[in-house]
């Protein structure tokens, strides 16, 4: 299989749908000649045309209602948000509107849409194009929140999510759009939305995660040579609740690690799970690694690697719950 990144495995789904079905379509800011900030969707405009490659304005809650519209009339649409840190001013759309769709009707109607958006720090942003979003959404039911770590789930799960029947949140960590690659199907394929994948076999703990923080705590399990179980969550919510049970009774012990801020975020729901699932099973507390509650990523960028998870961080999280 062809070696690809993340991007192109993004770029490769979104052509293969909109080639397989007609009703598939993208639009946001810059997506079409420009094919995106990131070139997400480089290509597309010129194979498929304006009435599939929509440019927008800078309006992200106008992106949000359009693509809404579109799909409850039976459409596909795909909408950029050039970066997780803009789709807030569309939150109400997505979150009062596209995710309750379904529930208000009864049935009769749905929304089946995805929302995609670069999220998360580390290529010196700021606090304008740093945010770790995820736990927003993930709270508000009648959305599937998705993440990607691997270039070959970017396309399966990608493809999964534009044939989803309800509203999809498709984050993918700008840092690893180019820097994560891995084979990569050229034909159809899906990844089921709502499975983590073990990442790595262990009995010594299970380190949960996802995205790019996911191949950090590979490369600390290796390093530090703890026979770590380490769980690829892929889906934020719906979250694989089996799998985590199951590989905490498994190994005793739980840390989980996140680039987001740690208050309210998705660590304190998996150590729920496990307090209730697995308590039993437990050699030692849920142990959590995340970002400090600051506002926002710092301009500096020295300021900005202190404050976020690394390899070095996740290892000595490691060690002190090994050690316990």
């Amino acid at each position: 299989m062809p070696i690809k990144t993340m991007i192109e495995a993004i770029r490769d789904a979104l052509d293969a749908e909109m080639q397989n079905d007609p009703r598939v379509f993208v639009l946001g800011e810059d997506v079409g000649v420009k094919g995106g900030v990131f070139l997400a969707t480089d290509g597309l405009y010129k194979k498929y045309g304006m009435k599939r490659v929509l440019d927008t304005p800078l309006n992200e809650i106008g992106i949000a209602g359009i693509a809404i519209g579109a799909a409850m009339r039976g459409l596909r649409p795909v909408a950029e948000m050039q970066f997780a840190d803009y789709s807030l001013p569309a939150f109400d759309q997505i979150a009062n509107e596209a995710a309750t769709i379904r529930w208000r009707t009864a049935g009769e109607f749905s929304c089946p849409l995805v929302v995609r958006a670069p999220y998360g720090a580390g290529v010196h942003g700021a606090l304008w194009h740093s945010q770790s979003v995820e736990a927003l959404y993930a709270h508000r039911p009648g959305l599937k929140v998705v993440i990607p770590s691997t270039a070959y789930d970017a396309k399966g799960l990608l493809i999964a999510a534009i044939r989803d029947p309800d509203p999809v949140i498709f984050f993918e960590h700008k840092k690893g759009y180019r820097l994560i690659k891995d084979e990569v199907p050229d034909g159809d394929y899906t990844v089921p939305i709502g499975k983590a994948r073990i990442a790595r076999e262990g009995d010594a703990m299970t380190v949960v995660s996802y995205g790019l923080m996911l191949h950090y705590c590979l490369e600390a399990a290796q390093a530090e040579g703890i026979d770590a179980e380490v769980l690829d969550l892929r889906t934020i919510s719906p979250l694989d609740r089996a799998a985590i049970v199951g590989s905490v009774k498994k190994t005793g012990k739980c840390l989980v690690v996140t680039e987001d801020t740690q208050s309210f975020s998705i660590t304190g729901e998996i150590a729920a799970i496990v307090n209730e699932d697995a308590f039993e099973y437990l050699d030692g507390p849920v142990s959590r690694l995340a970002t400090p509650d600051v506002p926002g990523m710092p301009h500096d960028p020295g300021q900005e690697e202190w404050l976020l998870p690394n390899r070095e961080k996740i290892a000595e999280a490691m060690r002190k719950l090994a050690r316990y």
